[in-house]
């Protein structure tokens, strides 16, 4: 399998993943219980996300900086469908703060992804 395949099927499935928690009704609850929890799962979970499509996108984009833009906008975008998605599950609600959460994380990992790539160069 090529890697353009292979990374093409791991950003959907991971797409997929998101889209499976985002249906349920409740989640399993975490041992760890601070004020904001749920920003920071976001914030990781589309951390992860914006690793994905970095890796994806890379296979189409020459320059980094374009890159970097499209990841953020593509994790950002689906961080928007998501929300909506939710406000249609019994027991969830769209919240603007979780898209700020899950757009800085993405933001987060494709920063860095883009300094990595900088110093190779």
């Amino acid at each position: 399998m090529s890697k353009i395949y292979r990374d093409g099927l791991l950003l959907l499935a991971y797409c997929g993943f998101i889209f499976f928690l985002s249906s349920q009704s409740t989640l399993i609850a975490t041992p760890l219980d601070f004020p904001n929890k749920d920003k920071v799962m976001h914030a990781s979970a589309y951390a992860i996300l914006g690793w994905f499509a970095w890796r994806f996108f890379g296979h189409h984009v020459q320059f980094s900086w374009l890159l970097a833009l499209i990841s953020v906008l593509f994790a950002s975008i689906y961080g928007i469908s998501d929300e909506f998605h939710q406000s249609f599950v019994v027991g969830r609600d769209a919240d603007v703060w979780d898209w700020v959460a899950d757009t800085t994380g993405a933001s987060l990992m494709v920063w860095g992804l883009y300094r990595c790539q900088l110093r190779k160069v």
